[in-house]
């Protein structure tokens, strides 16, 4: 295999932790100074009562969606998103901070509530499962496969990237990995399964390999603590390469090892008593999605915005481009972004399998619906309303 160079950065944590939403927007329009004397309070009252009125006719009028279509979608109530971590500008987390951010949930009915994650997505998973949110992103379509394996009760409805987040990182002398029988490689906490079938699909004895637990910091690697290291496409390498360390970059599908990132789920009772709810959430953050795509600068800042302090903007910007331009190159020609490929999950099952993950997996209908996705799309150009 030849490894080729990503382009990738840092994930630090912003401070914020408040949720943000349409209402709380709302609430804070609504802040104001205290009027001095009865015609200033009556003028404000009146002024609150008509910006009120406008609050409640906008979003079935502007959007030109129908008032049954906006009253269904406002009847399912406060739509808590749960990120997958914090406020970074990941695919699966930016497109929702800048629909919520350009007004798009609202055009929409939809009452949306961001919640940043602590990067547990299995706890996010859980947490759609019992209602207490109900739609999350999760890391890839095999944490989707985990959970309903596991019993948890989540339903994937589009998934972002179909290529392996996951990354390893070696330094120049190794030139190839059986190199690395004998040597030390460091991983976050398991060794990622699509990593592991690239390293046996190149003849490497894994077993032969001693895996070690490291933390965040990349720099393990150059200080030859270990011999190679995994990692994220959109974070260490560029990391790496921002402090003008020489890596190389092993990726898993260059030899033909199938992986995703960026899956969406959601609570299969919600979705199914809010079927309209689910796909015009699905139909903003895709609308946002292709606004980032030519406006990651902006879309930044809006997460920017939101962890207040902290925020390495730069850095994040980064990671936007590195995301954005993986889930665009592997969506085929003839499908639509966010497309779920129900031959490339089996396929990713597989690596679960091989790996000892999982013995069994759910069927792939049992842990996805491509119907909601299907709903927002002509062919692959996204329906929005008025357009």
């Amino acid at each position: 295999m030849h490894p080729s160079t990503a382009t990738a950065p840092t994930r630090t944590a912003p401070t914020r932790t408040a949720p943000v939403g349409r209402a709380g927007r709302r609430a804070a329009r609504r802040v104001g100074p205290v009027a001095a004397g009865l015609a200033a309070v009556l003028a404000l009252a009146a002024c609150s009562s008509a910006e009120a009125e406008t609050e409640e006719t906008a979003a079935a009028g502007a959007s030109e969606i129908s008032a049954e279509r906006c009253a269904a979608n406002e009847a399912a109530g406060t739509i808590t998103y749960i990120t997958g971590y914090q406020y970074q500008s990941s695919a699966g987390i930016l497109e929702a901070v800048a629909a919520d951010a350009l007004g798009y949930f609202d055009a929409l009915c939809l009452d949306v509530e961001i919640q940043p994650g602590s990067g547990d997505t299995a706890a996010n998973a859980q947490l759609v499962a019992a209602g207490t949110a109900q739609v999350t992103s999760l890391g890839n379509e095999a944490e989707v496969l985990k959970a309903v394996a596991g019993g948890v009760d989540i339903t994937g409805v589009l998934t972002w990237a179909h290529v392996p987040i996951a990354t390893l990182m070696t330094g120049p002398e190794i030139t190839d990995l059986t190199q690395l029988e004998g040597q030390t490689l460091g991983h976050k906490g398991s060794l990622p399964a699509p990593l592991r079938a690239m390293l046996v699909a190149e003849g490497v004895d894994v077993d032969a390999i001693e895996l070690v637990e490291v933390g965040y910091d990349p720099s393990v690697l150059p200080r030859g603590q270990v011999q190679a290291l995994t990692g994220y496409k959109s974070n260490e390498p560029l990391t790496l390469e921002a402090m003008g360390e020489d890596v190389t970059v092993w990726n898993p599908e260059d030899v033909d090892v199938v992986g995703s990132f960026g899956a969406l789920a959601v609570n299969p009772a919600f979705a199914a008593e809010h079927p309209q709810a689910v796909t015009d959430y699905l139909r903003a953050v895709i609308h946002a999605f292709d606004h980032c795509v030519e406006n990651g600068e902006e879309c930044v800042g809006y997460a920017a915005e939101l962890a207040e302090s902290g925020y390495d903007a730069e850095h994040n910007a980064k990671i936007w481009a590195t995301e954005a331009e993986l889930a665009l190159s592997s969506t085929p020609d003839g499908e639509p972004l966010g497309y779920l490929d129900a031959a490339a999950t089996e396929a990713e099952a597989q690596t679960l399998v091989d790996s000892g993950e999982l013995g069994d997996v759910p069927a792939v209908e049992d842990a996805f619906d491509a119907s909601f996705l299907e709903a927002v799309y002509d062919g692959t150009e996204l329906v929005w309303p008025g357009e």
